[in-house]
């Protein structure tokens, strides 16, 4: 009789689990600070490769009922590409005379993208109402909608739940598919799918960890595997970020 009753609690605890669910939402608070890592790649063959790695703080400076106010700034960016059989590497960190004339001429392009400031309004759900970058840079711009955060749905989301959105990139039409993996007590894992169209076509995979508490993706890994003017190109997309 013991037994039954132990293997009746169990199937009722393994179903209350596989059932639980919870609502996700971004809960930052006036003063937090984070530090944002991205890892991106592109490869197209023999004809192109890259990897770039960035590192932005971001200081959430209002919350006001519903809408938060976030300023990120680049805090260093490092770049290694080999194009045509020459090879570049830059690193922001670097003084002068460690830069050959290739990293010299990047650092002043670099220079003001470096020092620019984006500010971001969103909603709770991660809608972004609104961007303001200074200086306005076209490339910092680009940044920002790269780093852009998971609008999730207004619903509670438990395993199996999947929801979607577009986002408009580049000349691309990105249509994102979410689906719930797991829930535990601190996180909720994501799968990552969907399709590229536009000036290119391709697919989306990956996948990220949510943080429950704070409703931030903690770590994401994405590949986008896409066919350019008839030449494929494979670009990684690998974050995390994490409170100071």
């Amino acid at each position: 009789m013991k037994k039954l009753v132990l293997l009746f609690i169990t199937a009722i605890t393994i179903g209350v689990s596989a059932q639980e669910s919870v609502v996700l939402r971004y809960n930052y608070k006036k003063g937090d600070i984070y530090e944002i890592k991205m890892k991106m790649t592109q490869e197209m063959g023999a004809i192109m490769a890259q990897t770039t790695n960035t590192v932005m703080s971001q200081k959430t400076v209002d919350v006001k009922g519903d809408t938060i106010v976030n300023e990120s700034k680049i805090e260093k960016m490092t770049m290694d590409m080999v194009q045509g059989g020459q090879v570049m590497n830059y690193d922001s960190s670097n003084n002068d005379d460690e830069l050959d004339e290739m990293g010299k001429m990047m650092k002043t392009q670099m220079a003001p993208i470096l020092s620019a400031v984006i500010t971001s309004k969103s909603s709770s759900l991660g809608d972004v109402l609104d961007v303001a970058i200074v200086p306005n840079l076209p490339k910092v711009a680009q940044m920002g909608k790269q780093n852009s955060s998971v609008v999730y749905p207004k619903e509670a989301v438990k395993i199996g739940t999947t929801w979607s959105e577009i986002k408009d990139e580049s000349g691309m039409t990105m249509k994102i598919q979410y689906t719930v993996k797991t829930i535990s007590e601190k996180e909720v894992i994501l799968a990552v799918g969907g399709d590229i169209s536009g000036m290119a076509t391709g697919t989306i995979s990956g996948d990220m960890t949510i943080d429950k508490s704070s409703g931030v993706a903690v770590n994401s890994k994405l590949q986008m595997k896409m066919s350019v003017q008839g030449q494929e190109m494979i670009m990684g997309v690998e974050g995390s970020i994490e409170k100071k």
